[in-house]
């Protein structure tokens, strides 16, 4: 008798650890600390992708290097900007977008220094900007353009937002404007003797974001790129119907207190089930053509890819 129950218990046992192993996917997803990639990080900490079933691994890695980490097999998915998908696909790394994080409302921004009054006046100067590939250094090309100007009519030096923040705030000598976003723009408002917010995405709304992954790890785990996307839409959900403690959960990941980080997210709009469904049924392939002839204008990519596989909206039902 106590052999069979023995055996019982371990058969039990192994279907126990079989249903996990099947509930629980593993997934990797490279983003950074930019305040509307936050709703993952709440997903992860509040439990919500463990209740859709996913085991979700989140790391922290700079735009510049994410397509990387996604062509090692290191990571299967990302967050980052609408036009990047375009760059990585352009040059190789096959990635599709699943579904829209954010709209960025005056979250990133050029910060210049005393005496340049208007973007046109930064004809000459140097401008501290992410590398070319990036959402900053794309903001700063977008914005040249609409001002007549291009990125050959300025002088870019490469640092990360935080950086290029801080140089601004340091007064740093030799550098005459930066691209930055949240949290790192808010504490250039924190400190307006730093340097003067010329132009945010209030003025040039461009900066959309979106969670992605490879077309193999979607062929692979339908259900899992679904789960992706609905507990994304419940921590959604969670910050409209608890935003003190979102807020709590989501600023402890970038070092800030609720209150910081309900300033910082005041500048950007999450984007919901519905709001996703509008925006991939036109707007997304509007503003891709558009990213896209700026991204073959400035360099950043040489020939178009295959406009037709950037999105797959089968999870936002």
């Amino acid at each position: 008798m106590k052999m069979i129950s023995t055996t019982l218990a371990v058969v039990a046992g192994a279907l126990l650890a079989g249903t996990a192993q099947a509930q629980d996917t593993k997934v990797t997803l490279a983003m950074s600390g930019w305040t509307g990639f936050a709703p993952l990080t709440l997903a992860r900490d509040a439990g919500l992708f463990k209740k859709h079933g996913l085991d979700v691994s989140i790391k922290k890695i700079p735009q510049k290097d994410r397509h990387l980490a996604i062509a090692s097999g290191d990571v299967q998915c990302a967050a980052t900007t609408v036009e990047t998908w375009i760059s990585w696909n352009a040059n190789g790394v096959a990635t599709t977008q699943i579904f829209q994080l954010d709209k960025s409302f005056g979250a990133d921004g050029m910060v210049v220094k005393p005496g340049i009054t208007k973007i046109s006046d930064l004809k000459g100067k140097t401008v501290a900007a992410s590398a070319p590939g990036t959402a900053p250094y794309f903001t700063l090309a977008w914005m040249l353009k609409k001002n007549g100007l291009s990125v050959k009519d300025v002088k870019v030096v490469n640092l990360e937002p935080q950086a290029a923040a801080n140089a601004m705030i340091a007064g740093t000598e030799g550098v005459d404007a930066a691209m930055t976003y949240e949290p790192y723009l808010g504490a250039v408002r924190a400190k307006p003797e730093a340097g003067k917010i010329i132009a945010t995405t209030l003025d040039y709304p461009m900066i959309m974001d979106t969670v992605g992954c490879t077309p193999k790890f979607l062929a692979e785990n339908p259900k899992a790129a679904k789960a992706l996307a609905d507990a994304y839409f419940d921590a959604v959900a969670m910050i409209k119907a608890d935003p003190a403690k979102s807020f709590e959960i989501m600023g402890a990941d970038v070092k800030q207190s609720a209150e910081q980080f309900e300033k910082s997210q005041a500048y950007l709009r999450w984007q919901d089930r519905e709001a996703n469904q509008k925006f991939f049924a036109g707007e997304h392939a509007r503003f891709s053509k558009e990213a896209a002839d700026l991204l073959l204008e400035v360099g950043i990519i040489r020939e178009l890819p295959d406009m037709s596989k950037l999105a797959d909206t089968r999870f936002l039902k």
